[in-house]
């Protein structure tokens, strides 16, 4: 054979790595040990540490937003906005990156939500509206009020709802739980266990009712005894804290004087001072009555039409969904036994035990499932392929074996450049298996047109050298032809990005391993042209009768027969014997026309060559067909993401809103707000 190539750096490297072929094994066993420890994939490998790819089922699409939240109690949705929302508002949107801000107005709840450029990060942007929060000018605010900013979760950040239900021995319902108890329970424990799992923002409780002390006045008291409502709250207030003294010594001993006043019923509140009057004491409980009772609540949880108490766990930005779900099931069956119980009156024994009703763990590891199963499938369908193509045992196996290592140095590059694995972005790595095997193909086509003779170590030096710069050429024009999906924004960047990024590893893993593995390996398994011994020299001798007449298609068969077991394309109904007759159907159908083409290719271009005229019709009539189908499309660009799981929450009529900054909508802002229409507020009914 003779090569093309020259001594340069490539044919340097070429060499240097055919004269290590220690040091290419050792290589290529810490890609695959690497690899398999960024798996995204669930697998139980014992002790082998693992620190996998961050895996969810669909791309978080939301924007890169921080949330502040505000409380005044009692407050109309018009001053929430006026004291508020408005200062807020105006203090947050000058801050480095903002894109916009966006304010809603409730009753005595004031939500700004403050949205970043995509290129800005994430905790720098809380700790930015922190300083601001911090350094507000004094009075700009109602006394009392302090805003705080929203958990460092995103909009995708809701994995995992559950119920506290009270269930017999056998996990049957058995209730015996008012919403009092069980919301308790949640506050004081659940809560408090899961929000130490690793990866929690937070857990929010939904449901229920809210204990406190609740102090009913006497309007008629009041006005006998001469008291102020001022008096009334001053006392309750004041009663509920510890005072602390100085010592006294007895003795040579010193003593701690302290006084208790925390209270720990309604009857502390109930003796509690509140004037003097004619040398008696006035209490709380003459003018008032105290009792535990619920406190106002503004949303409910419906469980089959009954009420019920939950919570709802938010995964931290940038946590490990599929991990942290893990983290929350084990915390669950630590705390499980710490729940408390009781028995009923029909002598049920009812313990309160953790329901969950929405876990996306479910849908990633069937989401994972599929993606794992297709990729598979390809791999097996690829090899195939180069078995009935490239029809030489010893180089079919070779390229076909770098497909499982190119993946596997996938997940790796995913890992180190923090590419979440998800639906979208192991997508990227299915549609580039086909292109990753046609670099060894083509090094192992060039190996094998050397003559009778030749040394093997320069046979393969020469043709990897010169097929490399044609190979890099060709890698780098594909990686170069998903720049404009580079440069999307917003949420189609952030749904088609990873696709793009992660066909990119894998074509420059596929390449990797060409240039790297590839031909020591080829030095130790090909021989040239003539050669050939052992099974594959009779392989090869069989071709005019003997043993390699079945030798491939034996071959291909247990391969084919391998996809059919794994895929079961015809579902679990049909026998394995119909999944194999389909299989052998299909394979035929693809793989037959591509080998007939293979076949009569230099006919085909023999003809094309000398009719060039008539030839230029057909990539004519292609390119008409395609305009004419892009045409008929529609020019909706973001594709619907259904994740097959819903929540139903109504809401009733909203609050005032009003987008941010109001100028955008009129010159004269200030007019338009301050005038009785206010046409830049609106009311929103849902």
């Amino acid at each position: 054979m003779t090569s093309r190539a020259g001594k340069g750096f490539v044919h340097r490297m070429l060499g240097f790595w055919l004269d290590n072929p220690l040091l290419v094994m050792l290589l290529l066993a810490g890609l695959v040990f690497a690899g398999i420890a960024h798996a995204p994939f669930d697998w139980d490998l014992g002790d082998m540490p693992r620190d996998p790819v961050p895996v969810d089922a669909i791309p978080d699409l939301g924007e890169n937003q921080q949330i502040v939240l505000t409380e005044w109690p009692g407050r109309s949705p018009r001053d929430i906005e006026d004291q508020i929302t408005y200062p807020l508002t105006t203090a947050l949107i000058g801050l480095a990156d903002v894109r916009t801000v966006r304010s809603f107005s409730r009753l005595g709840l004031s939500t700004v939500h403050v949205i970043f450029s995509d290129g800005a990060d994430f905790y720098d942007s809380r700790s930015r509206i922190v300083e601001k929060l911090a350094g507000l000018p004094a009075g700009i605010l109602p006394p009392g009020v302090s805003p705080s900013l929203g958990p460092d979760a995103t909009g995708l950040g809701q994995i995992f709802w559950y119920t506290l239900e009270g269930r017999d021995p056998q996990g049957r319902p058995a209730g015996g739980w008012d919403p009092a108890e069980l919301r308790a329970i949640q506050d004081w424990h659940v809560r408090y266990a899961l929000s130490a799992v690793a990866g929690v923002a937070e857990v929010a409780s939904v449901g229920g009712f809210v204990r406190e002390y609740q102090v009913d006045v006497d309007p008629d008291a009041l006005k006998v005894f001469a008291v102020s409502l001022g008096e009334v709250a001053a006392a309750v207030k004041g009663s509920n804290v510890d005072v602390g003294a100085r010592t006294i010594e007895i003795n040579g001993v010193e003593y701690l004087v302290r006084g208790r006043g925390l209270v720990e019923e309604p009857r502390d509140i109930a003796t509690s001072v509140v004037a003097l009057r004619d040398g008696s004491p006035l209490l709380v409980g003459d003018v008032a009555s105290v009792g535990l009772g619920p406190a106002p609540r503004r949303g409910v949880l419906d469980v089959g039409g009954a009420d019920a108490v939950g919570g709802v766990v938010a995964a931290r930005y940038g946590a490990n969904p599929l991990a942290v779900i893990n983290g929350i099931k084990a915390a669950i069956a630590e705390i499980l036994a710490g729940l408390p119980s009781k028995t009923l009156p029909d002598g049920t024994v009812s313990r309160v035990e953790i329901i969950p009703f929405y876990d996306r763990s479910i849908l990633i590891g069937e989401t994972l499932g599929t993606l794992s199963d297709a990729l598979r499938n390809q791999i097996l369908v690829t090899v195939l392929v180069i078995l009935v193509m490239v029809r030489r045992l010893r180089g079919s196996l070779l390229v076909s074996g770098l497909l499982p290592a190119a993946v596997l140095l996938c997940f790796s590059a995913m890992r180190v450049f923090g590419v979440d694995a998800h639906i979208v972005a192991l997508t990227g790595i299915a549609i580039a298996i086909g292109t990753m095997v046609d670099m060894g193909i083509v090094l192992v086509e060039n190996v094998d047109e050397s003559a009778p003779g030749d040394d093997r170590r320069e046979v393969v030096l020469a043709a990897a050298a010169e097929i490399a710069p044609a190979v890099i050429t060709a890698v780098a024009t594909t990686v170069l032809s998903f720049l404009p999906v580079f440069t999307l924004e917003a949420a189609e960047g952030k749904l088609f990005r990873p696709l793009a990024w992660t066909k990119t590893y894998a074509l420059l893993a596929a390449l990797l391993l060409s240039l790297v593995v590839l031909p020591p390996l080829a030095q130790m398994v090909l021989r040239p042209a003539g050669r050939r011994r052992g099974l594959l020299g009779l392989i090869r001798a069989g071709r005019r009768g003997g043993i390699g007449a079945w030798a491939f298609p034996v071959m291909a068969l247990v391969t084919g027969l391998l996809l059919a077991v794994v895929w079961r394309p015809l579902g679990p109904g049909p026998g394995l014997i119909d999944d194999v007759g389909f299989v052998a159907l299909v394979a035929l159908a693809v793989i037959g026309p591509l080998y007939l083409f293979r076949v009569f290719y230099p006919r085909l271009l023999r003809w094309a060559l000398d009719h060039k005229t008539y030839f230029w019709l057909v990539p004519l009539a292609i390119v008409l067909a395609g305009v004419a189908g892009w045409r008929s499309l529609g020019r909706e660009f973001m594709p619907p993401l259904d994740e097959g799981s819903f929540l139903y929450m109504p809401t009733s009529c909203a609050s005032w809103t009003r987008p941010w900054p109001p100028y955008q909508r009129s010159s004269r802002w200030w007019a338009s707000w301050a005038g009785p229409s206010r046409p830049s507020i609106r009311r929103r009914c849902r």
